[in-house]
Protein backbone atom coordinates (compact mmCIF):
# COMPACT_ATOMS: atom_id res chain seq x y z
CA UNK A 1 0.00 0.00 0.00
CA UNK A 2 3.11 2.32 1.00
CA UNK A 3 3.71 1.86 -2.73
CA UNK A 4 0.50 3.04 -4.32
CA UNK A 5 0.20 5.68 -2.48
CA UNK A 6 3.63 7.02 -2.96
CA UNK A 7 3.35 6.60 -6.95
CA UNK A 8 0.22 8.38 -6.35
CA UNK A 9 2.02 11.49 -4.61
CA UNK A 10 4.68 11.36 -7.68
CA UNK A 11 1.85 11.95 -10.46
CA UNK A 12 0.34 14.53 -8.24
CA UNK A 13 3.35 16.19 -8.44
CA UNK A 14 3.61 16.07 -12.42
CA UNK A 15 0.64 17.34 -12.66
CA UNK A 16 1.08 20.44 -9.89
CA UNK A 17 4.30 21.75 -8.90
CA UNK A 18 5.57 20.97 -5.08
CA UNK A 19 8.69 20.52 -3.49
CA UNK A 20 11.04 18.53 -5.29
CA UNK A 21 11.63 15.24 -2.95
CA UNK A 22 15.38 13.73 -2.20
CA UNK A 23 14.39 10.25 -4.46
CA UNK A 24 12.69 12.34 -6.92
CA UNK A 25 14.38 14.49 -9.81
CA UNK A 26 12.44 17.34 -11.19
CA UNK A 27 13.07 18.93 -14.86
CA UNK A 28 11.82 21.33 -16.91
CA UNK A 29 12.08 21.60 -20.14
CA UNK A 30 10.97 24.54 -22.64
CA UNK A 31 9.88 21.83 -25.68
CA UNK A 32 8.39 18.49 -25.75
CA UNK A 33 9.80 14.75 -25.90
CA UNK A 34 9.38 14.03 -30.42
CA UNK A 35 9.72 10.35 -29.56
CA UNK A 36 10.83 7.63 -27.68
CA UNK A 37 11.52 5.21 -30.52
CA UNK A 38 15.34 4.94 -30.81
CA UNK A 39 14.99 4.15 -34.57
CA UNK A 40 14.03 8.22 -35.23
CA UNK A 41 15.45 9.57 -32.46
CA UNK A 42 17.28 12.55 -33.97
CA UNK A 43 17.47 15.54 -31.63
CA UNK A 44 18.53 16.10 -28.16
CA UNK A 45 15.19 16.40 -26.48
CA UNK A 46 14.36 12.62 -27.39
CA UNK A 47 17.71 11.67 -26.61
CA UNK A 48 18.00 12.85 -23.24
CA UNK A 49 15.31 10.28 -22.72
CA UNK A 50 16.26 7.33 -24.86
CA UNK A 51 19.70 7.35 -23.60
CA UNK A 52 18.07 6.44 -20.12
CA UNK A 53 15.53 4.46 -20.83
CA UNK A 54 17.63 2.17 -23.20
CA UNK A 55 21.32 1.09 -24.10
CA UNK A 56 23.28 1.46 -26.48
CA UNK A 57 26.29 -1.85 -27.07
CA UNK A 58 28.61 0.73 -26.13
CA UNK A 59 29.32 4.01 -24.23
CA UNK A 60 31.61 7.00 -23.76
CA UNK A 61 34.30 6.37 -21.08
CA UNK A 62 33.38 9.30 -18.28
CA UNK A 63 34.14 12.38 -20.08
CA UNK A 64 36.11 11.07 -22.72
CA UNK A 65 35.03 11.40 -25.97
CA UNK A 66 37.45 9.12 -27.94
CA UNK A 67 37.66 6.08 -25.01
CA UNK A 68 35.01 3.76 -25.41
CA UNK A 69 33.48 0.95 -23.32
CA UNK A 70 30.83 -2.14 -23.29
CA UNK A 71 27.68 -1.30 -22.21
CA UNK A 72 25.31 -4.13 -23.30
CA UNK A 73 28.46 -5.82 -24.90
CA UNK A 74 31.19 -7.07 -22.87
CA UNK A 75 33.80 -6.96 -25.62
CA UNK A 76 34.58 -6.76 -29.01
CA UNK A 77 36.81 -7.64 -31.77
CA UNK A 78 37.89 -6.24 -35.33
CA UNK A 79 39.00 -8.24 -37.98
CA UNK A 80 38.86 -8.48 -41.98
CA UNK A 81 41.25 -5.11 -42.58
CA UNK A 82 38.67 -3.57 -40.07
CA UNK A 83 35.80 -4.05 -41.82
CA UNK A 84 34.31 -7.38 -39.64
CA UNK A 85 33.20 -6.41 -35.90
CA UNK A 86 32.61 -9.18 -33.60
CA UNK A 87 30.79 -8.18 -30.06
CA UNK A 88 30.12 -10.56 -27.37
CA UNK A 89 26.91 -9.59 -25.48
CA UNK A 90 26.51 -9.18 -22.32
CA UNK A 91 24.35 -11.91 -20.34
CA UNK A 92 21.21 -11.97 -17.49
CA UNK A 93 20.22 -8.64 -18.75
CA UNK A 94 16.22 -8.23 -18.79
CA UNK A 95 14.59 -5.77 -20.97
CA UNK A 96 11.66 -3.52 -18.69
CA UNK A 97 8.87 -6.14 -20.34
CA UNK A 98 10.68 -8.67 -18.35
CA UNK A 99 12.18 -10.32 -21.98
CA UNK A 100 15.57 -11.44 -21.65
CA UNK A 101 17.86 -9.60 -24.11
CA UNK A 102 19.47 -11.77 -26.45
CA UNK A 103 21.34 -11.03 -30.13
CA UNK A 104 18.51 -11.14 -31.78
CA UNK A 105 17.03 -8.30 -30.35
CA UNK A 106 20.84 -6.56 -31.83
CA UNK A 107 20.25 -7.89 -34.96
CA UNK A 108 16.72 -6.60 -35.17
CA UNK A 109 17.42 -3.42 -34.09
CA UNK A 110 19.93 -2.42 -36.61
CA UNK A 111 18.60 -4.07 -39.35
CA UNK A 112 15.16 -2.31 -37.82
CA UNK A 113 17.61 1.40 -38.42
CA UNK A 114 18.70 0.16 -42.07
CA UNK A 115 15.09 -0.48 -43.52
CA UNK A 116 13.31 2.74 -41.75
CA UNK A 117 16.21 4.92 -42.47
CA UNK A 118 15.61 8.52 -43.36
CA UNK A 119 17.47 11.56 -43.13
CA UNK A 120 15.45 12.84 -40.62
CA UNK A 121 16.06 9.91 -38.48
CA UNK A 122 19.71 9.88 -37.71
CA UNK A 123 20.04 6.47 -39.52
CA UNK A 124 22.03 7.52 -42.53
CA UNK A 125 25.10 7.35 -41.10
CA UNK A 126 24.51 3.98 -39.59
CA UNK A 127 23.70 3.11 -43.59
CA UNK A 128 26.81 4.70 -45.02
CA UNK A 129 28.88 2.31 -42.70
CA UNK A 130 26.71 -0.87 -43.35
CA UNK A 131 25.79 -0.71 -46.50
CA UNK A 132 27.87 1.91 -48.19
CA UNK A 133 24.88 4.84 -49.11
CA UNK A 134 23.01 6.93 -46.24
CA UNK A 135 20.05 6.03 -48.49
CA UNK A 136 16.81 3.85 -47.98
CA UNK A 137 15.81 0.87 -50.33
CA UNK A 138 13.22 3.32 -51.49
CA UNK A 139 15.79 6.31 -52.93
CA UNK A 140 18.66 3.65 -54.06
CA UNK A 141 17.28 0.24 -55.60
CA UNK A 142 20.45 -1.58 -54.76
CA UNK A 143 19.87 -1.71 -51.55
CA UNK A 144 18.05 -5.61 -51.29
CA UNK A 145 16.92 -7.03 -48.08
CA UNK A 146 20.04 -9.57 -48.66
CA UNK A 147 22.64 -6.92 -47.91
CA UNK A 148 20.85 -6.05 -44.89
CA UNK A 149 20.63 -9.11 -43.40
CA UNK A 150 24.39 -10.16 -44.38
CA UNK A 151 25.22 -6.69 -42.64
CA UNK A 152 24.28 -7.43 -38.97
CA UNK A 153 23.33 -11.18 -38.16
CA UNK A 154 23.82 -13.19 -34.80
CA UNK A 155 26.67 -16.43 -34.73
CA UNK A 156 26.03 -19.56 -33.45
CA UNK A 157 27.24 -18.56 -30.44
CA UNK A 158 25.24 -15.41 -29.57
CA UNK A 159 27.84 -13.07 -31.09
CA UNK A 160 26.37 -9.96 -33.24
CA UNK A 161 28.35 -9.60 -36.24
CA UNK A 162 28.53 -6.24 -38.54
CA UNK A 163 30.14 -6.98 -41.99
CA UNK A 164 31.01 -3.23 -43.77
CA UNK A 165 31.56 -2.84 -46.91
CA UNK A 166 34.75 -0.88 -46.52
CA UNK A 167 36.48 0.66 -43.75
CA UNK A 168 35.19 3.17 -41.14
CA UNK A 169 37.18 4.56 -38.64
CA UNK A 170 34.03 6.14 -37.15
CA UNK A 171 32.58 2.81 -36.50
CA UNK A 172 32.49 2.32 -32.90
CA UNK A 173 32.06 5.89 -32.11
CA UNK A 174 28.39 5.60 -34.06
CA UNK A 175 27.31 2.80 -31.85
CA UNK A 176 26.83 4.55 -29.09
CA UNK A 177 24.37 7.35 -30.02
CA UNK A 178 21.54 7.02 -28.44
CA UNK A 179 19.49 6.29 -31.94
CA UNK A 180 21.11 2.73 -31.98
CA UNK A 181 19.89 1.74 -28.68
CA UNK A 182 19.28 -2.35 -28.49
CA UNK A 183 15.10 -2.89 -29.17
CA UNK A 184 13.34 -5.32 -27.34
CA UNK A 185 12.22 -7.44 -30.30
CA UNK A 186 9.75 -9.64 -29.54
CA UNK A 187 7.68 -7.00 -27.40
CA UNK A 188 8.02 -4.53 -30.12
CA UNK A 189 6.27 -6.99 -33.11
CA UNK A 190 4.08 -8.09 -30.38
CA UNK A 191 2.50 -4.26 -30.62
CA UNK A 192 2.73 -4.24 -34.13
CA UNK A 193 5.82 -3.13 -34.96
CA UNK A 194 7.72 -4.52 -37.83
CA UNK A 195 8.05 -7.95 -36.95
CA UNK A 196 11.85 -8.38 -38.61
CA UNK A 197 11.40 -10.90 -41.67
CA UNK A 198 12.28 -10.91 -44.83
CA UNK A 199 8.12 -10.47 -46.38
CA UNK A 200 7.31 -7.91 -44.25
CA UNK A 201 10.22 -4.98 -44.44
CA UNK A 202 9.57 -3.50 -47.67
CA UNK A 203 6.81 -2.60 -46.11
CA UNK A 204 8.66 -0.89 -43.40
CA UNK A 205 11.48 1.26 -45.77
CA UNK A 206 11.82 4.41 -45.00
CA UNK A 207 8.66 4.62 -42.71
CA UNK A 208 8.42 7.45 -40.14
CA UNK A 209 9.18 6.13 -36.21
CA UNK A 210 8.29 9.49 -34.32
CA UNK A 211 5.05 8.28 -33.23
CA UNK A 212 5.11 4.71 -33.34
CA UNK A 213 3.25 1.99 -30.34
CA UNK A 214 7.15 1.82 -29.28
CA UNK A 215 7.83 5.75 -29.17
CA UNK A 216 4.22 4.95 -26.71
CA UNK A 217 5.18 2.45 -24.81
CA UNK A 218 8.94 1.66 -24.73
CA UNK A 219 10.73 -1.18 -23.12
CA UNK A 220 14.54 -0.80 -22.71
CA UNK A 221 17.11 -2.52 -21.10
CA UNK A 222 17.93 0.73 -19.37
CA UNK A 223 17.78 1.72 -15.73
CA UNK A 224 14.60 3.73 -15.73
CA UNK A 225 11.31 2.46 -17.16
CA UNK A 226 9.01 4.64 -18.33
CA UNK A 227 5.61 4.79 -16.33
CA UNK A 228 3.54 7.80 -18.27
CA UNK A 229 3.61 10.29 -20.91
CA UNK A 230 1.34 13.24 -21.67
CA UNK A 231 1.86 16.38 -23.86
CA UNK A 232 3.22 18.24 -20.69
CA UNK A 233 4.67 15.43 -18.29
CA UNK A 234 6.90 12.57 -18.39
CA UNK A 235 7.41 10.43 -15.20
CA UNK A 236 10.17 7.72 -15.06
CA UNK A 237 10.95 5.43 -12.51
CA UNK A 238 14.26 3.05 -11.15
CA UNK A 239 13.97 -0.28 -13.18
CA UNK A 240 14.07 -2.84 -10.47
CA UNK A 241 15.50 -5.65 -12.92
CA UNK A 242 18.22 -3.61 -14.29
CA UNK A 243 21.59 -5.63 -14.38
CA UNK A 244 23.98 -2.76 -13.23
CA UNK A 245 24.31 -0.99 -10.51
CA UNK A 246 20.83 0.19 -8.95
CA UNK A 247 20.36 3.95 -9.30
CA UNK A 248 20.10 6.48 -6.04
CA UNK A 249 17.57 8.84 -7.71
CA UNK A 250 14.01 6.54 -7.82
CA UNK A 251 12.17 8.92 -10.01
CA UNK A 252 12.23 11.33 -12.97
CA UNK A 253 10.24 13.59 -13.71
CA UNK A 254 10.35 15.91 -16.84
CA UNK A 255 7.56 18.57 -17.28
CA UNK A 256 7.50 21.02 -20.22
CA UNK A 257 6.74 24.75 -19.04
CA UNK A 258 7.36 27.21 -21.66
CA UNK A 259 7.37 29.79 -19.95
CA UNK A 260 11.32 30.74 -19.35
CA UNK A 261 9.94 32.95 -15.81
CA UNK A 262 8.15 30.12 -14.68
CA UNK A 263 10.61 27.66 -14.95
CA UNK A 264 12.99 29.94 -13.34
CA UNK A 265 10.68 30.25 -10.16
CA UNK A 266 10.28 26.92 -9.76
CA UNK A 267 13.97 26.57 -9.97
CA UNK A 268 14.78 29.31 -7.22
CA UNK A 269 12.05 27.74 -4.89
CA UNK A 270 13.26 24.15 -5.51
CA UNK A 271 10.71 22.82 -7.01
CA UNK A 272 12.92 21.72 -10.28
CA UNK A 273 15.91 20.58 -10.06
CA UNK A 274 17.01 21.69 -13.59
CA UNK A 275 15.70 23.83 -16.06
CA UNK A 276 16.22 25.26 -19.46
CA UNK A 277 18.04 28.58 -19.40
CA UNK A 278 17.44 31.25 -21.26
CA UNK A 279 21.00 31.72 -22.89
CA UNK A 280 24.18 32.90 -20.90
CA UNK A 281 23.22 36.80 -20.54
CA UNK A 282 19.72 35.97 -19.00
CA UNK A 283 21.07 33.17 -16.68
CA UNK A 284 24.07 35.03 -15.15
CA UNK A 285 21.52 37.58 -14.61
CA UNK A 286 18.54 35.95 -13.47
CA UNK A 287 19.88 32.54 -11.77
CA UNK A 288 23.66 32.31 -10.87
CA UNK A 289 24.95 33.42 -7.54
CA UNK A 290 21.27 32.74 -6.14
CA UNK A 291 20.93 31.20 -3.15
CA UNK A 292 20.75 27.28 -3.31
CA UNK A 293 22.46 27.26 -6.78
CA UNK A 294 25.41 25.44 -7.97
CA UNK A 295 26.82 27.25 -11.25
CA UNK A 296 29.50 25.10 -13.39
CA UNK A 297 31.42 27.25 -16.10
CA UNK A 298 33.79 26.83 -18.90
CA UNK A 299 33.05 23.53 -20.24
CA UNK A 300 33.62 22.40 -23.55
CA UNK A 301 31.06 23.32 -26.18
CA UNK A 302 30.90 20.43 -29.19
CA UNK A 303 28.20 22.57 -31.41
CA UNK A 304 29.94 24.39 -34.73
CA UNK A 305 28.27 27.25 -36.57
CA UNK A 306 28.41 29.45 -39.59
CA UNK A 307 26.76 31.56 -42.19
CA UNK A 308 26.01 29.23 -44.80
CA UNK A 309 26.53 31.45 -48.42
CA UNK A 310 24.69 29.46 -51.03
CA UNK A 311 26.52 29.87 -53.93
CA UNK A 312 23.18 28.79 -56.30
CA UNK A 313 20.35 30.23 -54.84
CA UNK A 314 17.34 28.70 -55.88
CA UNK A 315 14.57 31.83 -54.67
CA UNK A 316 14.19 34.87 -57.31
CA UNK A 317 12.54 36.26 -54.37
CA UNK A 318 15.44 37.35 -52.84
CA UNK A 319 17.77 37.87 -55.82
CA UNK A 320 15.70 41.20 -56.16
CA UNK A 321 17.16 42.10 -60.00
CA UNK A 322 18.65 38.90 -60.11
CA UNK A 323 21.45 40.94 -61.59
CA UNK A 324 24.75 42.52 -60.46
CA UNK A 325 23.16 45.96 -61.17
CA UNK A 326 23.29 47.59 -57.70
CA UNK A 327 19.52 45.96 -57.34
CA UNK A 328 19.80 42.70 -56.54
CA UNK A 329 22.52 40.00 -56.83
CA UNK A 330 22.79 37.02 -59.22
CA UNK A 331 22.10 33.16 -57.82
CA UNK A 332 25.21 32.49 -58.33
CA UNK A 333 26.63 35.67 -55.82
CA UNK A 334 28.65 33.94 -53.98
CA UNK A 335 30.89 31.81 -56.33
CA UNK A 336 33.15 34.46 -56.32
CA UNK A 337 35.46 33.30 -53.60
CA UNK A 338 36.27 37.07 -53.54
CA UNK A 339 32.90 37.64 -52.44
CA UNK A 340 33.26 34.91 -49.69
CA UNK A 341 36.07 36.01 -48.64
CA UNK A 342 35.55 39.93 -48.56
CA UNK A 343 32.38 38.50 -46.37
CA UNK A 344 34.47 36.71 -44.09
CA UNK A 345 36.55 39.67 -42.93
CA UNK A 346 33.23 42.41 -42.88
CA UNK A 347 32.24 39.85 -39.66
CA UNK A 348 33.51 41.45 -36.25
CA UNK A 349 33.69 38.22 -34.31
CA UNK A 350 35.46 40.22 -31.15
CA UNK A 351 32.29 42.18 -31.09
CA UNK A 352 29.86 39.43 -31.16
CA UNK A 353 31.80 37.56 -28.48
CA UNK A 354 31.61 41.04 -25.95
CA UNK A 355 28.14 41.55 -26.62
CA UNK A 356 26.22 38.61 -27.60
CA UNK A 357 28.53 35.85 -25.76
CA UNK A 358 29.52 38.20 -23.13
CA UNK A 359 33.34 37.38 -23.27
CA UNK A 360 32.37 33.81 -23.20
CA UNK A 361 33.77 33.01 -26.62
CA UNK A 362 36.18 31.83 -28.97
CA UNK A 363 37.16 31.84 -32.45
CA UNK A 364 37.62 28.28 -34.07
CA UNK A 365 39.72 27.54 -37.19
CA UNK A 366 37.68 25.05 -38.58
CA UNK A 367 33.95 24.40 -37.96
CA UNK A 368 35.13 21.17 -35.80
CA UNK A 369 35.42 21.71 -32.27
CA UNK A 370 38.91 21.67 -30.72
CA UNK A 371 37.94 18.63 -28.39
CA UNK A 372 38.03 16.41 -31.35
CA UNK A 373 41.10 14.89 -33.17
CA UNK A 374 42.24 16.17 -36.84
CA UNK A 375 41.16 20.09 -35.62
CA UNK A 376 44.93 22.17 -35.99
CA UNK A 377 45.05 25.84 -34.25
CA UNK A 378 47.53 26.98 -36.15
CA UNK A 379 45.26 27.20 -39.38
CA UNK A 380 44.60 30.75 -40.21
CA UNK A 381 41.39 32.64 -39.44
CA UNK A 382 39.52 35.47 -40.57
CA UNK A 383 39.35 38.80 -38.05
CA UNK A 384 37.27 41.64 -38.48
CA UNK A 385 39.71 43.71 -41.27
CA UNK A 386 37.59 46.75 -42.83
CA UNK A 387 40.58 47.30 -45.66
CA UNK A 388 40.55 43.35 -46.26
CA UNK A 389 37.11 43.36 -46.56
CA UNK A 390 37.16 46.36 -49.27
CA UNK A 391 40.63 45.02 -51.09
CA UNK A 392 38.53 41.59 -52.07
CA UNK A 393 35.22 43.23 -52.90
CA UNK A 394 37.05 45.05 -55.40
CA UNK A 395 38.78 42.26 -56.97
CA UNK A 396 35.20 40.16 -57.11
CA UNK A 397 33.54 40.18 -60.32
CA UNK A 398 36.68 42.14 -61.82
CA UNK A 399 35.30 45.22 -59.98
CA UNK A 400 31.99 45.19 -60.99
CA UNK A 401 30.50 44.47 -57.23
CA UNK A 402 32.44 47.45 -55.80
CA UNK A 403 31.15 49.42 -58.60
CA UNK A 404 27.81 48.62 -59.17
CA UNK A 405 26.73 47.23 -55.28
CA UNK A 406 24.55 44.62 -54.61
CA UNK A 407 21.22 44.25 -52.40
CA UNK A 408 20.96 40.71 -50.65
CA UNK A 409 18.17 39.70 -48.45
CA UNK A 410 19.51 37.12 -45.60
CA UNK A 411 16.54 35.09 -42.92
CA UNK A 412 17.60 34.44 -39.92
CA UNK A 413 15.77 31.82 -37.33
CA UNK A 414 13.03 34.03 -35.60
CA UNK A 415 13.16 33.96 -32.01
CA UNK A 416 16.95 33.28 -32.31
CA UNK A 417 18.61 36.62 -30.37
CA UNK A 418 22.05 35.60 -31.48
CA UNK A 419 21.52 34.50 -35.11
CA UNK A 420 19.84 38.24 -35.06
CA UNK A 421 22.99 40.12 -33.56
CA UNK A 422 25.16 38.19 -35.91
CA UNK A 423 23.11 39.26 -39.14
CA UNK A 424 23.37 42.96 -37.75
CA UNK A 425 26.60 43.12 -37.19
CA UNK A 426 27.18 41.68 -40.63
CA UNK A 427 24.83 44.27 -42.10
CA UNK A 428 26.33 47.00 -40.34
CA UNK A 429 29.69 46.14 -41.27
CA UNK A 430 29.03 45.83 -45.14
CA UNK A 431 26.76 48.71 -45.38
CA UNK A 432 29.82 50.68 -43.70
CA UNK A 433 32.24 49.71 -46.80
CA UNK A 434 30.44 51.30 -49.43
CA UNK A 435 27.38 52.97 -49.67
CA UNK A 436 25.91 50.94 -52.49
CA UNK A 437 25.85 47.53 -50.54
CA UNK A 438 22.23 46.83 -48.89
CA UNK A 439 21.82 43.61 -46.69
CA UNK A 440 18.41 43.19 -45.75
CA UNK A 441 17.48 40.91 -42.77
CA UNK A 442 14.37 39.80 -41.73
CA UNK A 443 13.24 36.74 -39.27
CA UNK A 444 11.43 33.66 -40.28
CA UNK A 445 10.51 30.68 -38.73
CA UNK A 446 12.80 28.11 -37.85
CA UNK A 447 10.52 25.10 -39.89
CA UNK A 448 10.67 27.31 -42.99
CA UNK A 449 14.24 27.96 -42.90
CA UNK A 450 14.82 24.34 -42.58
CA UNK A 451 13.35 23.28 -45.36
CA UNK A 452 14.03 25.78 -47.62
CA UNK A 453 17.69 25.74 -46.70
CA UNK A 454 17.97 22.26 -47.59
CA UNK A 455 16.11 22.92 -50.87
CA UNK A 456 18.60 25.94 -51.96
CA UNK A 457 16.25 28.19 -51.26
CA UNK A 458 17.85 30.63 -48.57
CA UNK A 459 20.64 32.94 -49.74
CA UNK A 460 22.55 33.45 -46.48
CA UNK A 461 22.00 31.38 -43.07
CA UNK A 462 22.72 30.27 -39.60
CA UNK A 463 23.14 26.87 -38.59
CA UNK A 464 24.68 25.01 -36.58
CA UNK A 465 25.85 21.32 -36.22
CA UNK A 466 25.51 19.11 -32.51
CA UNK A 467 27.51 15.91 -32.95
CA UNK A 468 25.97 12.52 -33.68
CA UNK A 469 28.74 10.70 -32.97
CA UNK A 470 32.06 12.14 -31.59
CA UNK A 471 34.32 11.34 -34.24
CA UNK A 472 35.72 14.84 -36.52
CA UNK A 473 34.25 12.62 -39.74
CA UNK A 474 30.69 13.75 -38.31
CA UNK A 475 31.45 17.84 -38.43
CA UNK A 476 34.34 17.59 -41.84
CA UNK A 477 32.05 15.81 -44.25
CA UNK A 478 29.12 17.36 -42.99
CA UNK A 479 30.07 20.80 -43.35
CA UNK A 480 32.62 20.43 -46.59
CA UNK A 481 32.30 17.88 -48.57
CA UNK A 482 30.37 18.09 -51.74
CA UNK A 483 28.32 14.52 -50.50
CA UNK A 484 27.80 16.29 -46.91
CA UNK A 485 24.07 16.78 -45.40
CA UNK A 486 24.45 20.50 -45.42
CA UNK A 487 25.96 20.96 -48.79
CA UNK A 488 22.13 21.14 -50.39
CA UNK A 489 22.33 25.04 -48.08
CA UNK A 490 25.66 25.61 -49.48
CA UNK A 491 26.07 24.22 -53.03
CA UNK A 492 29.76 24.09 -52.51
CA UNK A 493 32.77 21.78 -54.27
CA UNK A 494 36.09 21.45 -53.95
CA UNK A 495 37.01 18.38 -55.28
CA UNK A 496 41.01 18.32 -53.40
CA UNK A 497 38.98 18.69 -49.84
CA UNK A 498 36.49 16.01 -51.27
CA UNK A 499 39.19 13.15 -51.93
CA UNK A 500 41.29 14.34 -48.80
CA UNK A 501 37.61 13.49 -47.07
CA UNK A 502 36.72 10.37 -48.60
CA UNK A 503 40.55 9.26 -47.79
CA UNK A 504 40.36 10.09 -43.88
CA UNK A 505 36.90 7.91 -44.01
CA UNK A 506 38.87 4.80 -45.36
CA UNK A 507 41.95 4.77 -42.25
CA UNK A 508 42.32 4.16 -39.13
CA UNK A 509 45.26 5.59 -39.22
CA UNK A 510 44.74 8.49 -36.37
CA UNK A 511 47.92 10.74 -37.50
CA UNK A 512 47.22 10.25 -41.05
CA UNK A 513 43.79 11.62 -40.31
CA UNK A 514 44.66 14.63 -38.59
CA UNK A 515 47.00 15.27 -41.55
CA UNK A 516 43.74 15.06 -43.61
CA UNK A 517 41.88 17.38 -41.54
CA UNK A 518 44.13 19.83 -41.19
CA UNK A 519 44.83 20.42 -45.26
CA UNK A 520 41.02 20.53 -45.49
CA UNK A 521 40.99 23.50 -42.71
CA UNK A 522 43.66 25.39 -44.70
CA UNK A 523 41.94 25.00 -47.67
CA UNK A 524 38.42 25.65 -46.12
CA UNK A 525 40.45 29.19 -45.29
CA UNK A 526 41.31 29.80 -48.43
CA UNK A 527 37.95 29.50 -49.93
CA UNK A 528 35.66 30.93 -47.39
CA UNK A 529 32.55 28.77 -48.27
CA UNK A 530 31.16 29.19 -44.49
CA UNK A 531 32.07 32.51 -41.96
CA UNK A 532 32.94 30.83 -38.92
CA UNK A 533 30.98 32.08 -35.89
CA UNK A 534 32.92 32.35 -32.25
CA UNK A 535 31.79 29.28 -30.39
CA UNK A 536 29.85 29.58 -26.93
CA UNK A 537 31.53 28.29 -23.59
CA UNK A 538 29.19 25.83 -21.88
CA UNK A 539 27.69 26.24 -18.52
CA UNK A 540 25.75 24.13 -16.37
CA UNK A 541 23.56 25.02 -12.91
CA UNK A 542 21.57 23.07 -11.28
CA UNK A 543 20.32 23.08 -7.48
CA UNK A 544 22.79 22.41 -5.01
CA UNK A 545 21.41 19.58 -3.86
CA UNK A 546 21.98 17.25 -7.06
CA UNK A 547 25.17 15.45 -6.89
CA UNK A 548 27.18 14.00 -9.71
CA UNK A 549 26.92 17.02 -12.29
CA UNK A 550 30.52 18.44 -12.36
CA UNK A 551 33.27 19.63 -14.69
CA UNK A 552 35.29 16.34 -14.13
CA UNK A 553 32.24 13.77 -15.35
CA UNK A 554 30.83 16.14 -18.20
CA UNK A 555 30.44 14.57 -21.11
CA UNK A 556 29.16 16.91 -24.08
CA UNK A 557 27.51 13.47 -26.12
CA UNK A 558 25.33 13.22 -23.57
CA UNK A 559 22.07 14.49 -23.91
CA UNK A 560 19.77 15.42 -20.85
CA UNK A 561 19.31 18.79 -19.84
CA UNK A 562 22.93 19.54 -21.08
CA UNK A 563 24.42 18.47 -18.23
CA UNK A 564 26.76 15.39 -20.01
CA UNK A 565 25.18 12.92 -17.20
CA UNK A 566 23.27 10.21 -17.25
CA UNK A 567 20.26 10.01 -14.76
CA UNK A 568 21.68 6.78 -12.92
CA UNK A 569 24.81 8.44 -11.98
CA UNK A 570 22.78 11.49 -9.91
CA UNK A 571 21.75 11.49 -6.58
CA UNK A 572 20.58 13.88 -3.95
CA UNK A 573 22.02 15.06 -0.64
Amino acid sequence: MKKVAALATLLALTSALAASPKDTLVYQSSSDIPTMDPGVTYDTASGGVVENIYETLVTYSGASLSKLEPLLATKWTISNGGKTYTFDLRKGVKFHSGNAFSCADAEYTFERNLVTNSAESGNWFLAESLLGTGANAADDKTITWARIDKAVECNNAGQLIFNLPAVDPAFLAKLAFAGQSVVDSKYAAGLGEWNGKEATWKDWVGKDLTNSKLSQAPSGTGAYKLVRKDSNTLLATAFDGYWGKKPAIKNIVIQKVSELAARQQAFLRGDADLIDGGGRAVDETQVKGKAGVTWVDNLDNTVATAFFMNQNIKNPALLGSGKLDGKGIPATFFKDANVRRAFSYAFDYQKYITDVQKGKGKQRTMLLPEIFGGYDAKVSKYTYDKAKAESFFKRAYGGQLWKNGFVLTANYRQGSEPSQKAMEILKANLEALNPKFRVNIQAKQWSEMLKDSKDGKEAMTIMGWAPDYADPDNFMYTFYSSNGYYNPRLNWKDSQIDKWLEQARSTVNTTERNRLYSLVGKKAFEQAPYILMPAGINYIFMRDNLVGVSASNYNPMISFAATGTFWKELSKK
